[in-house]
């Protein structure tokens, strides 16, 4: 029955205040009033008659929360407060360019996992790196022009010798420092997850990872805000077998 489901209330899930600024601005959504020792912020308005929200972990220090822990809270937040129909985490990742990808690429993930949580005993191995599909959507990727393939997670914005063989192996076209922490509360909560990220740094490129990723974050932002609202466009009062 969930697939057939018509989507009116997306949640958009994003790491950083930067990235969903624009976004927020051009759908003119509202800061919501929020309460609790979690420092999520929240915005929330109407597009073409569905309700959009916009969740980001918050703030520390005037510094956006980024990793796995105030991803997950996040997204069990807004499952709870909102239940929203579908999530969306939209955000910037680094790329690979020996898998194709150069800055400004947009993708629609295609599944999640793990490349720093490395439990090497039966069962935990397979727990631990945890892959999950996104929900499946060819007609987007086709409309929105998207690239696709699998994104993989980590706590560090570098990428370590181990990681990068670990990454190698699982054929990752995105790097990022949330998704699949997201795709488990989501999984936990029932709720359909798409992953839409626009590249910023090139993971195997010749220049350091923070420096590109510093130089080219807020025009990946404004590129985002060029790519969600097609995404709403599309989503909005369709089913999951639509998509």
């Amino acid at each position: 029955m969930a697939a057939m489901k018509k989507l009116n209330k997306v949640c958009f899930l994003v790491a950083m205040e930067q990235e969903s600024a624009p976004f927020i601005a051009a759908l003119g959504l509202k800061k919501r009033s929020t309460s609790g020792p979690a420092p999520v912020i929240v915005h929330e308005g109407t597009y073409k008659g569905a309700a959009v929200v916009v969740y980001n972990p918050g703030m520390s220090d005037g510094k956006s929360l980024v990793g796995t822990d105030f991803a997950t809270l996040a997204t069990f937040l807004a499952a709870e407060r909102d239940a929203p129909d579908l999530f969306v985490n939209a955000g910037t990742c680094g790329g690979f360019a020996k898998r194709g990808g150069a800055v400004g690429d947009v993708y629609c993930v295609s599944s999640f996992q793990h490349h720093d949580r490395r439990v090497p005993i039966p069962g935990y191995d397979a727990m631990c790196v945890g892959k999950r599909a996104a929900v499946a959507a060819p007609r987007l990727v086709e409309a929105l022009g998207a690239k696709t393939g699998p994104c993989t997670t980590g706590n560090s914005l570098d990428c370590s010798p181990t990681d990068a063989e670990i990454i190698d192996a699982s054929g990752a076209v995105c790097k990022d420092m949330e998704a699949a922490a997201i795709a488990w509360a989501a999984e936990l909560t029932g709720t359909p997850l798409l992953g839409i990220k626009v590249v910023t740094d090139i993971v195997d490129g010749e220049h350091p990872t923070q420096d590109e990723f510093l130089a080219n974050l807020a025009k990946a932002s404004d590129s985002l805000q060029g790519v969600l609202p097609k995404v709403l466009d599309f989503v909005v009062d369709k089913t999951l077998a639509e998509l």
